[in-house]
């Protein structure tokens, strides 16, 4: 791999008075993958938004192949064979996933004559689908695919367009542990055919296990590049956070008082093996993180969805504080101290295009405090402390609190929503995979602070797809698998083979496969 196809050169963003990348310079070879490593609001997508044409950059220089090149748009960054899959797909949901690849090509050469060359093109990009594994239906539209597919789409359509240097940002963020090694071999199969890959990721483990080197970004600036062999997980993240950062093992509490949380036979579309839910009975106290545990599509989303009341159950019961719920509100739910933290940040739990101080008062614009006079008139002083307030205490890095929350990086959004949750002093906090897209310092961050909620007596239901997080944090533990209570184990020492056979729909003793 002497061949470097790209250079970046002392390259600099500035966006008004904060500084995203701060000269840095990067290096890629023909058949490398590199990995940009960092905490949230290190710069990674920042710098990977100034290759793809997304951002201009304030100063530095690009060199393609040896040649200088300005890149104005992702149209340029495509006819230099570059392309980029955000961390947030950008398909549109109306077409069909051959209409998403094709889309725009009207200009290129393959496309002077799309519309009399479609039985030509499906057949060319098969045969390009075949050869790289990336297996997906042309004529299904984008939501009836699983998000891995999707993700699939987009890098089909990267490669249709000619891409030699795919940038793959947090790739792997909401894929299973299957999908990850699918995604894997693709890359492996890219960079054998002399193709390099530019890899975003936090997950450590994963970075070790892709990447060839690794370019560590704080602050805006590079503080190292490392050849993956000669690093472990923990000095990774030392290098990372620019500090000895030590995983916490925490104290599991035995608590078992008052019941918050109660339901009792609930049913929702049982027929449906991954959309639907079957005789949920489960109970959390005051005091107890409660785990839910199990591959993605078996329930989770719609037993959240319940216990915040964005869906009604078809049969059982359900009690908040011994009161049996009758009639399911979200804002029912709040009313009774149910914080949420949901699995999809901007679809549920932010709003784009409001700044992050207007975000953080969400639900809590009635009170008298951001008000002026009795719930009238938002006391703007008062807003923009509270902002200042919680954008130090959760770490969320921005120019001000006036930037709207999707300009954030993912990490940063989901910092608002917890900040806004946790604030609440909630007496149930209902989590849905609160550390995805969160870096190791974030993540620990975030996971103190959940149990400081708990030892002050909240109750937390926690569902999440990375069972070292469950066991990490739970008190107890429930396994759904197509809608079912598997098992309920206790998080002190938890069975770890049984969870698992329970997460494949097994339990100890079935036979292999049965």
């Amino acid at each position: 791999m002497e061949d470097c196809i790209l250079k970046m050169e002392h390259i600099t963003k500035v966006f008004g008075s904060f500084v995203a990348n701060d000269d840095i310079s990067l290096e890629l070879n023909k058949g490398e993958v590199l990995t940009l490593l960092g905490e949230n609001g290190a710069g990674k997508s920042t710098l990977m938004n100034v290759l793809s044409g997304l951002y201009h950059p304030t100063s530095g220089k690009i060199y393609i192949d040896g040649q200088l090149c300005t890149i104005n748009s992702p149209a340029d960054a495509a006819k230099l064979g570059i392309g980029m899959v955000h961390q947030h797909f950008m398909l549109i949901d109306a077409m069909t996933v051959f209409q998403n690849i094709i889309l725009g090509m009207s200009e290129t050469g393959k496309g002077k004559r799309l519309f009399i060359r479609e039985k030509q093109l499906r057949k060319d990009i098969a045969a390009l689908s075949e050869k790289y594994g990336l297996d997906v239906d042309f004529d299904a539209n984008i939501p009836q695919i699983s998000v891995g597919a999707q993700q699939r789409v987009e890098i089909l359509k990267a490669l249709w367009r000619g891409a030699n240097i795919l940038i793959l940002d947090e790739p792997t963020a909401v894929l299973t542990d299957q999908e990850t090694e699918g995604l894997f071999s693709i890359i492996r199969k890219l960079t054998g055919e002399g193709k390099s890959v530019i890899f975003i990721s936090h997950k450590l483990r994963e970075v070790i296990q892709i990447s060839d080197r690794i370019m560590v970004l704080r602050h805006g600036k590079c503080v190292g590049s490392i050849d993956s062999g000669e690093v472990d997980e923990q000095s990774l993240a030392n290098t990372m956070v620019g500090r000895q950062l030590v995983q916490n093992q925490y104290e599991k509490s035995s608590e078992r008082d008052q019941i918050l949380l109660d339901m009792k036979h609930i049913h929702y579309n049982s027929a449906s093996k991954h959309n639907g839910l079957r005789d949920i009975t489960l109970a959390v106290h005051k005091g107890e993180i409660f785990g839910i545990a199990g591959v993605d599509g078996n329930g989770q989303s719609e037993l959240a969805q319940i216990v915040t009341g964005l869906i009604a159950p078809d049969s059982g019961s359900l009690s908040v504080h011994g009161k049996e719920i009758g009639v399911f509100s979200p804002k029912l739910f709040i009313e009774n101290g149910i914080s949420h933290v949901p699995e999809d940040r901007n679809r549920m739990g932010l709003v784009g295009d409001m700044t992050i101080k207007e975000n953080l008062i969400m639900k809590n614009k009635a009170k008298d405090r951001f008000t002026k006079y009795k719930g009238w008139g938002l006391n703007k002083k008062i807003i923009e402390a509270n902002a200042q307030r919680l954008m130090k205490k959760y770490d969320i890095r921005c120019t001000s609190s006036e930037q709207t929350a999707q300009q954030l990086s993912g990490g940063n959004q989901q910092k608002v929503i917890l900040a806004r949750e946790l604030e609440a002093e909630p007496k149930l906090l209902v989590a849905a995979h609160p550390t995805r897209g969160l870096d190791i310092g974030a993540t620990t961050y975030i996971h103190d602070q959940m149990i400081s909620a708990r030892d002050q007596g909240c109750a937390i239901l926690l569902i999440s797809a990375d069972i070292a997080e469950i066991l990490l944090m739970s008190d107890r533990i429930a396994v759904l698998y197509e809608g079912s209570v598997m098992g309920i184990y206790d998080g002190k020492n938890p069975p770890i083979e049984e969870i698992s056979l329970a997460m494949a729909g097994r339990k100890q003793g079935d036979a292999a496969g049965a």
